[in-house]
């Protein structure tokens, strides 16, 4: 029986014939298959939705297209592939079929995507779909589910399955580890591409060569593992992803413009049709909403994020989990109709104080959504003992961050006000005004 190594595309890696090149001077096979699946229609939208969404208002040269990153994503799949078909078991576990079905799901996993798509999501309001099941509107209908039938003899459902299913055999979880888990595909393409492209040296700061290099099962035999000798090149990557968040995903002018849209979209989500709105692209979305918003505060908020001049709210107060635990505590994780009912009372408040009107959508709370992130938790091999160990057991770096909850390092809690009120109010009143706000919108 052939092995993933017999693969056209991941042979291709070595075949220089057909090529298309993304940043940082990155070479992404192309075989004739998968050109065909990347110029359909479905496809080609990732290129007019970029990567990281209101990041580019703080990093400008953030603009990346998630048609980039998807290319990235699958040239990894195939340098997964590549190494672990020298691991007898997996080779023993994933037959070729499965491994092209890892790396269609690869190339499509983003197919999904709507602009702005996660901060919009992680509100989770009613109707609002999750982007995995909104795939299914791309890849089960159209052109590449009947290029998947007809050159890959790969089931649409079985990508769809891959890509968001529960995993119900050693195959399948395998493959599910490698598209998420600790050092799955995905992140090791955005953390290098968003930290290039942001200007930022901090997600490009672990050796991807040495970590692929050193990819085996766990002791299980149903999930990726990593050698002795990745060891260090995985505490690197930890770090990477958890600087990249503190000083990119969740800068707090980032998070002051995460606020403005998630506020602007609450207001609006109801008078919206979000089944035609999630299949726009970047600009006619932006104009749609800005469209049913008029001159409304909602209007107004939109106009600060994508007008002529650039009017983000500034930040008053924030808290976290090491220095404010009970102010954190009580504002984390919260229901997003909550935070507003929250910042509306705050704004109340603030206008009693200081003697003049203050808008409800003046006053934007952010918090750390309900939904935590992926732990970084990964068994490293050592062949000289045959044992395996958790990555947190030996490593100062990570245990930390192993044991205790990622977001409560990298994500806070924090009070943004329109720039008309930023000198009026002191943080001694910002404090008593948030603990106030939280016990009334109890």
């Amino acid at each position: 029986m052939a092995g993933v190594e017999s693969i056209p595309e991941v042979k291709a890696l070595d075949d220089r014939r057909r090529l298309i090149r993304i940043p940082d001077q990155i070479d992404v096979p192309l075989t004739p298959r998968v050109r065909r699946l990347i110029d359909t229609a479905e496809f080609h939208r990732l290129a007019s939705i970029s990567q990281l969404g209101l990041v580019s208002l703080v990093y400008p040269a953030a603009t990346h297209s998630r048609f980039e990153h998807s290319l990235g994503v699958y040239r990894m799949a195939l340098l997964y592939l590549k190494q672990l078909a020298h691991d007898e078991r997996f080779a023993q576990a994933v037959s070729a079929e499965q491994g092209e079905q890892l790396i269609v799901a690869a190339l499509l996993h983003d197919l999904g995507h709507w602009p702005f798509c996660h901060p919009l999501e992680d509100m989770r309001l009613p109707g609002v779909p999750r982007h995995e099941q909104f795939a299914d509107r791309f890849l089960l209908h159209g052109e590449p589910a009947e290029l998947l039938d007809q050159e890959w003899s790969v089931s649409p459902a079985q990508v769809a399955s891959l890509l968001h299913g529960k995993p119900q055999d050693q195959a399948s979880r395998i493959l599910n580890s490698l598209l998420s888990g600790p050092i799955d595909i995905d992140k090791m393409d955005y953390l290098q591409r968003d930290s290039l492209h942001a200007g930022v040296p901090y997600g490009r700061n672990f050796d991807e060569p040495r970590l692929i290099g050193a990819l085996c099962l766990n002791q299980q035999g149903d999930g990726l593992a990593l050698s002795e000798k990745g060891r260090t090149a995985a505490e690197m990557m930890v770090f990477a992803r958890y600087v990249m968040f503190s000083e990119v995903y969740w800068h707090h002018a980032v998070r002051g413009a995460t606020a403005m849209l998630q506020r602007a979209f609450y207001e609006l989500h109801t008078q919206l049709d979000l089944e035609s709105l999630f299949h726009l692209t970047e600009q006619p979305m932006i104009a749609q909403l800005q469209s049913v918003a008029g001159d409304s505060p909602a209007g107004e908020l939109l106009a600060g994020l994508f007008g002529p001049r650039r009017r983000l709210y500034k930040r008053l107060a924030q808290y976290n989990f090491i220095q404010q635990p009970d102010t954190y505590q009580k504002l984390a994780r919260r229901p997003y109709p909550w935070l507003v009912a929250c910042a509306e009372q705050f704004a109340l408040q603030l206008s009693e104080r200081i003697g003049q009107p203050v808008a409800p959508h003046e006053v934007l709370f952010d918090a750390p959504p309900v939904k935590l992130e992926v732990q970084f938790n990964v068994e490293i091999f050592y062949p000289k003992e045959d044992l395996y160990r958790e990555l947190g057991q030996v490593s100062p770096v990570v245990q930390t961050l192993a044991q205790k909850q990622f977001d409560d390092y990298v994500k806070q809690v924090r009070i943004f006000l329109h720039p008309r009120l930023q000198s009026l109010v002191t943080p001694d009143l910002a404090n008593e005004l948030a603990h106030s706000a939280a016990a009334a919108a109890d």
